[in-house]
């Protein structure tokens, strides 16, 4: 069971950056972080593998960076230019599976352990 802490979000004007933490309990083949607004589906926003490879939703691109520490144990993310689209409540998954692919890296259902999650909003 791998326990996942979120933390870092909070309140931004739009415009404006935050950087994401999670802290697993041990280190996991894929790493990722959804996120999940109101009334709305959870959807991926990037992970990154253990072997170093990221992805992200097209959202994301150009704005957001996922990282991950030499431990692999835990994964960032840092957010700029951040618009009012992007409040949610962020979350951070992991699953030991080594699957390949976006649909997997990406996929919630494709996650077995969840973080309670941290809540970004973004103010106009």
């Amino acid at each position: 069971q791998v326990q996942l802490v979120e933390s870092g979000g909070g309140s931004v004007q739009a415009g404006g950056s935050l950087r994401l933490s999670c802290e697993a309990s041990e280190s996991t083949w894929r790493l990722a972080w959804f996120r999940q607004a109101p009334g709305k589906e959870r959807e991926g926003v990037a992970s990154m593998r253990r072997d170093g490879v990221k992805r992200y939703q097209d959202f994301a691109m150009g704005r957001f960076t996922v990282s991950r520490d030499s431990a692999k144990t835990t994964l960032y993310l840092e957010m700029n230019n951040l618009i009012p689209e992007d409040t949610a409540i962020y979350y951070c998954a992991a699953d030991y599976r080594v699957l390949y692919g976006s649909a997997f890296e990406l996929g919630a259902k494709e996650y077995a352990f969840w973080g309670q999650g941290t809540q970004v909003t973004v103010s106009s």
